[in-house]
């Protein structure tokens, strides 16, 4: 049975000179929990939608499409020992460190139930300078992206109480071939994929429906 194996948050920001807004929130910790878990705005109104979390630049991370991050046990483990290094829960930054459920492969458009609180699949994470400096890692940017194993974003459809431990069902699958991978490769290295993303409907953040039809215009003009 997939499970929750931690939750994860950041009590502050930390200030630092490699982050965008001067500061960042990735440094997430295990926590006892349950926490509670709510929708919340859209990007640049609103942070995550973890009760606790911090996070530093809303231009970039958290509102409604980015409200909750996880991170599959079993691609730390391997990226552990791909770089030699221990990676503890959290230190991808995200809010769910999970065991026994397929990130990579989800349909965008996916509900998670989760404890108490209904998730929905909204897409992937994308690595930043931040992410890089945090590890440690020369080339983690171009690394990670070449992997294309992102985690996935969630919005939050049902408010609710989330722990460790919690079983993780997926009780609702879309009728698309929309995967968090296929995403992850359309807005980094193989734009000729952007088009198939509309078929996730509107589980795909608005700012990336916007750069299929301006990539759209491009085409027809050029």
């Amino acid at each position: 049975m997939p499970v929750v194996l931690s939750l994860n948050v950041a009590r502050k920001t930390v200030p630092v000179d490699y982050a965008r807004a001067g500061a960042t929130g990735i440094d997430k910790r295990p926590v006892d929990g349950p926490l509670q878990i709510s929708p919340v705005g859209p990007k640049g109104s609103a942070g995550g939608g973890v009760a606790g979390d911090s996070i530093a630049d809303w231009t970039v991370h958290g509102g409604e499409y980015q409200a909750v991050y996880g991170y599959a046990r079993e691609d730390l483990d391997r990226w552990q020992s791909e770089l030699g290094v221990t990676l503890d829960n959290g230190q991808f930054g995200e809010n769910l460190t999970t065991q026994g459920i397929d990130h990579t492969n989800a349909l965008v458009g996916e509900h998670w139930r989760i404890g108490t609180a209904l998730l929905e699949v909204t897409g992937p994470r994308i690595p930043c300078r931040t992410f890089a400096e945090f590890l440690g890692q020369r080339g983690w940017v171009k690394r990670f992206t070449r992997e294309a194993r992102p985690g996935a974003y969630f919005r939050v459809l049902e408010a609710g109480l989330v722990g460790p431990g919690d079983e993780i069902t997926v009780v609702h699958r879309p009728d698309h071939d929309v995967t968090v991978e296929l995403f992850f490769r359309a807005v980094t290295t193989e734009a000729a994929l952007l088009p198939r993303l509309l078929a996730a409907g509107d589980s795909v953040p608005p700012e990336v429906v916007d750069l299929v039809h301006k990539r759209t215009v491009v085409e027809l003009d050029s």
